[in-house]
């Protein structure tokens, strides 16, 4: 018996790998793509946030010779400045010398000064390049300096990540705050975040009635009105968002009726501010809240609320008690997309929002494509993505499988 049973679990483990086989098949170009279009380019992101080769392209030398400089409280050794010496003129030579100097500027307050008044100055030969580098510039004599080179030498480095969080790294490697006149990107990060929350709130408080009334109306007007809540996709985003700089203008639509109302007797600002920022988000991410909301809200048998009700519950106390906690799946879900897409937006603050009311992606923008300082970008890109991994995890705590954990 046992003989006749073996080639037929044989059979059955085969057919199960085959039709394991055929399953990965079909989601194989799946996993290619997003392996291509979105694991590969966030991961490049992370590398170039800690990778930095840019100064030892240019000068090998000295960040060779660097790495042997243990006492940070004192400047190099004679070999160092002569190192520092020879690929200062060579890279003169070779047209290079701005990257050195755009890369040190980075780290060290007028670094692209120092390196091109160094490079003139410096003379051809000498028998103390120590003293000659010293008498171009007199910044050379500072161990600070010497430590913007050595944090600079790379492959890999720490200053982007720490730079993004408003620290830096002292010449004897002690990580320290960035002086309050320098410290940007924690504060910019937090303004996000809040950001983030208050369209998050405010798509809620506005999406869960309208979902509710889409749930319970009966299909025909539901649809229609579904229509509506749809209809947005339709027009570009930039469009949506310069409707919204001619609506909220001074003497836009929201003014003028206000006026015509009495409710103002002059025009009040509503844009390049926080409110134009919150009104153009709320209404564009509005639609990503509602949908989640309406998706659970039209499971939920409505016999539920009636049996509470027909055991003397009043319709508020059931509607609370009984609707309420069977669409927090739909909550937490509408809530960390719509959250995550705020986080994440640039169009929007920047057209309607003030110069004080932009969020991290405008300045991950503006250190890709105009300061061109990749690190720097990537290093915010990689805060970003790790603050949205944290909300994630977290939400991931409070759902679980079978809705979110009320105890």
């Amino acid at each position: 018996m046992s003989e006749s049973r073996n080639p037929l679990k044989a059979r059955l483990r085969r057919a199960e790998r085959m039709r394991q086989w055929k399953a990965f098949g079909l989601i194989a170009p799946l996993l290619g793509f997003l392996l291509i279009a979105f694991v590969v380019p966030i991961a490049a992101m992370m590398l170039r946030s800690v990778h930095d080769t840019e100064l030892r392209e240019v000068w090998p030398n000295v960040t060779e010779a660097i790495g042997g400089w243990h006492d940070r409280t004192q400047v190099p050794d004679e070999a160092v400045f002569a190192a520092l010496a020879a690929d200062i003129k060579a890279s003169y030579a070779q047209k290079s010398l701005p990257t050195a100097a755009r890369r040190l500027n980075y780290d060290l307050h007028n670094g692209r000064s120092l390196v091109f008044g160094t490079a003139r100055k410096l003379p051809d030969a000498a028998e103390n390049w120590t003293e000659a580098v010293i008498s171009a510039n007199q910044r050379w004599a500072d161990p600070e300096t010497w430590g913007a080179v050595a944090r600079a030498s790379g492959p890999f480095t720490g200053y982007f990540l720490l730079a993004a969080l408003d620290r830096n790294r002292t010449a004897t490697g002690k990580i320290v705050k960035s002086p309050p006149e320098e410290a940007l990107f924690v504060g910019v990060l937090e303004r996000t975040i809040v950001v983030g929350l208050a369209v998050t709130g405010l798509c809620l408080i506005l999406g869960y009635p309208v979902a509710y009334l889409l749930a319970t109306l009966p299909p025909n007007r539901g649809n229609l009105l579904m229509i509506l809540v749809l209809l947005p996709f339709w027009t570009s985003l930039l469009v949506r968002t310069a409707a919204w700089v001619v609506v909220l203008q001074e003497h836009g639509l929201v003014n003028n009726a206000l006026i015509w109302l009495g409710i103002i007797d002059e025009p009040v600002r509503l844009i390049y501010n926080e409110v134009g920022v919150y009104v153009a988000m709320t209404h564009i991410l509005l639609p990503f809240m509602i949908l989640p909301l309406y998706s659970v809200m039209k499971a939920i048998p409505p016999g539920y609320v009636r049996a509470a009700r027909s055991l003397g519950a009043t319709p508020t106390t059931a509607f609370v008690r009984v609707y309420v906690p069977q669409t927090l799946p739909g909550i937490g879900a509408g809530g960390l997309l719509v959250f995550i897409m705020a986080i994440g937006y640039y169009i929007t603050p920047a057209l309607v929002g003030g110069a004080g009311d932009q969020l991290i992606s405008y300045f991950i923008a503006y250190y890709t494509s105009s300061s061109v300082n990749w690190g720097l970008a990537s290093a915010l890109g990689a805060v970003l993505l790790s603050a949205t991994l944290l909300l994630y995890w977290v939400y991931n705590r409070l759902v679980g499988a079978d809705g979110v954990k009320l105890g």
